[in-house]
């Protein structure tokens, strides 16, 4: 049986992620998963990695289960939108926190490192307001795609990542948001295989 954690990284409940997060989350169940959901904007934690890697700030309850329930699936999910080319703060202040030496990964000599989280596929899920998936990469070398992929979760040992970039969601019809949503269950099944 697969085991499937879900971040998704929106700050705001009404918006797309939703959708694609339940919509995501319904086909795993279906398809006999097991699924925890990590809703970045759910969780009582402080963003700010104030001392940096000099001191450790003790990690909120939040911070601990939502480890816990990285370090438990096989297949992780991160859901968000390009804010500024990137993922919103809320979301890059949870790596932050929670992606740590000895935890995601542990320093092996001075200049290199090895993933904690080796074993490990993901999926990155994208919505763009105005950008299209062209522009992203041809103008803006899929900068915040890339941050996420090679900085953070190859860094920390998962493999193989899969990316999936929806947009401009803001020239979309109601009808458009729903023919992509049609698309998601081929995602897990993809996933899962």
């Amino acid at each position: 049986m697969n085991k499937i954690t879900i971040i998704n990284g929106h700050p705001d409940y009404d918006n797309f992620n939703q959708a694609i997060t339940n919509t995501y989350k319904a086909q795993a169940l279906a398809e006999k998963c097991e699924v925890k959901l990590i809703a970045i904007r759910e969780l009582d934690f402080n963003p700010n990695l104030k001392n940096g890697y000099r001191k450790r700030m003790e990690l909120e309850p939040d911070l601990l289960q939502a480890i816990h329930d990285i370090k438990w699936c096989d297949h992780l999910v991160i859901i968000h939108p390009i804010w500024w080319l990137s993922m919103p703060a809320i979301l890059k202040g949870f790596f932050d926190r929670a992606f740590l030496p000895s935890i995601t990964f542990k320093h092996t000599s001075a200049t290199t490192s090895e993933g904690l989280l080796q074993g490990k596929s993901a999926r990155i899920i994208n919505t763009a307001g105005d950008l299209s998936f062209s522009v992203y990469e041809t103008v803006y070398k899929s900068s915040g795609i890339v941050q996420l992929e090679k900085g953070i979760l190859e860094y920390c040992g998962i493999a193989p990542i899969s990316k999936s970039f929806i947009g401009p969601l803001n020239t979309m019809t109601a009808v458009d948001r729903l023919n992509l949503l049609n698309t998601i269950p081929q995602l897990v099944q993809q996933d899962i295989q």
